[in-house]
């Protein structure tokens, strides 16, 4: 089943375009994996596994037709059956329910007509609050449509008709909502930074702080900022799986899920962190565990790379390639945190030695399809200077450059010797200086007319060496 709808038309498109094709199962279930979300996110995540899976498109294809129906998204609906009936022609879901479509593009513009106009009645009485909540229907009606561009625009008229600290922080942190869902990942970290200054007190502000920290961390992963990603992830609370409703948003459930965090955070980490910084601030981190329960292979991995058993940590990660490649997120960046903890593992496993076998080398770190062979992964890794090493093809040796420690040590004894005569001239002399009576000093008598360094109070030093040398 699964090799005929790889041979499909939608998936042969895709492969034209350039987009990864998963043929391999994933080692989740796709109906409890997608328990764990609600909202657009559910049917973004639906979609791509859909697009991207061709042992999950049918399924996941059908539970996102099925969840399209339930909403008022009827341009989602019409494409994702479009592209099942190129994956699927014969399903029953592959066939456009044509009445329903109509029924509800009429009922979505009727509801539109009858949100303006209450917005206008609002205007016309100038009521302040009123208009605010208009403004706020008219931006949960647009994002129900799919139109993120009318919701933000909705939502921004907000502005200027809130009244408390309050309503500020719920716009902006639905201005949040509506950039990630665009996967605007600037305007997400522009708008956090709002919410971040907003001037919120007591526990107000201790609630957005675990969903500032994961929407922060999220937009810095997606822009391939890993290091920034990583930290504001590892210092999410553990608050953030229990959190109520913020602005009307389950965020747990509609953004990111606990285990999403840990995922994100623990790849992060380990693509930009060193082994005593993952050691600190993510496997003693007490807050970042409650989340790294929740996926012990990340911690398991983490664990394998302190304790220097590099190849058994990318062997757990390679198990993990085809998941995350179905995460609408972490698909786009994860060949670039693969391949910098690659790195990372190569370096630190040759730091040690002064000359490793090719063969030991394939051996440790088994090839991933993006090199033909362990030696034109080392000799770009030699070339770009992130591997300080050479290669004997001859031998097939990888080999440390020759050090001098004797060169060293004398080098470094003459470089003392220079500083300490250098200083000691500089001392004698300002002892000569001292005994020949030329040290500059305020002059008792005469008030200092300018603050030191100034030309009053040089003057009047000046003099005072003068007088000392009968010159005055």
């Amino acid at each position: 089943m699964a090799s005929n709808v790889a041979d499909s038309p939608f998936f042969q498109q895709q492969k034209a375009k350039g987009n990864i094709i998963v043929h391999d199962p994933p080692k989740f279930d796709l109906e409890s994996y997608i328990s764990n979300y609600d909202g657009f996110t559910r049917l973004d995540r639906l979609h791509h596994i859909g697009s991207h899976s061709a042992y999950l498109a049918v399924d996941a294809y059908r539970i996102a037709i099925a969840e399209a129906k339930q909403g008022k998204n009827v341009k989602l609906y019409l494409l994702l059956v479009e592209e099942l009936s190129q994956i699927a022609p014969n399903d029953p879901a592959a066939l456009t329910d044509t009445a329903w479509a109509e029924k509800k593009t009429r009922e979505v513009q009727q509801e539109q007509d009858r949100l303006d106009h209450e917005l206008k009645s609002y205007k016309n009485n100038l009521i302040k609050e009123s208009i605010r909540m208009g403004n706020e229907d008219m931006g949960h009606f647009f994002y129900a449509c799919g139109d993120w561009s009318a919701a933000h625009k909705a939502y921004m008229r907000m502005r200027e008709h809130c009244t408390s600290n309050k309503h500020l922080a719920d716009m902006t942190l639905r201005l949040v909502f509506v950039s990630i869902a665009q996967k605007s990942w600037l305007g997400v970290q522009s708008h956090v930074a709002k919410v971040d200054a907003a001037q919120l007190k007591g526990d107000e502000k201790i609630k957005l702080e675990p969903i500032i920290s994961a929407c922060t961390g999220l937009a810095h992963m997606c822009t391939s900022n890993f290091r920034d990603a990583a930290t504001n992830f590892i210092h999410t609370f553990p608050t953030f799986l229990t959190l109520e409703p913020a602005a009307g948003i389950t965020w747990q459930r509609e953004v990111l899920s606990g285990n999403d965090i840990a995922v994100y955070g623990g790849l992060c980490a380990l693509a930009s962190m060193d082994r005593s910084e993952l050691q600190n601030q993510v496997l003693a981190n007490s807050d970042f565990r409650n989340f790294l329960e929740l996926e012990p292979h990340i911690r398991r991995a983490i664990t394998l790379f302190c304790n220097s058993k590099y190849s058994a940590c990318l062997e757990i990660l390679e198990g993990y390639r085809n998941d995350y490649l179905l995460d609408v997120y972490l698909s786009k960046v994860l060949s670039t945190i693969y391949g910098r903890i690659r790195t990372k593992s190569i370096v630190q496993y040759f730091i040690p030695f002064s000359c490793v076998t090719l063969d030991e080398m394939a051996t440790k770190f088994q090839l991933t399809g993006e090199f033909a062979t362990i030696e034109d992964e080392l000799e770009t890794m030699i070339n770009n200077g992130t591997l300080d090493a050479r290669i004997d093809l001859v031998d097939r040796l990888l080999i440390s450059p020759p050090t001098n420690p004797r060169y060293n040590v004398h080098a470094d004894a003459l470089a003392m010797a220079e500083k300490y005569d250098h200083t000691l001239r500089l001392r004698l002399t300002r002892l000569n200086m001292l005994a020949a009576g030329m040290e500059i000093r305020p002059d008792k008598n005469q008030p200092r007319e300018g603050p030191p360094g100034t030309g009053e109070g040089l003057s009047s030093g000046m003099r005072g060496i003068g007088s000392r040398l009968g010159l005055t």
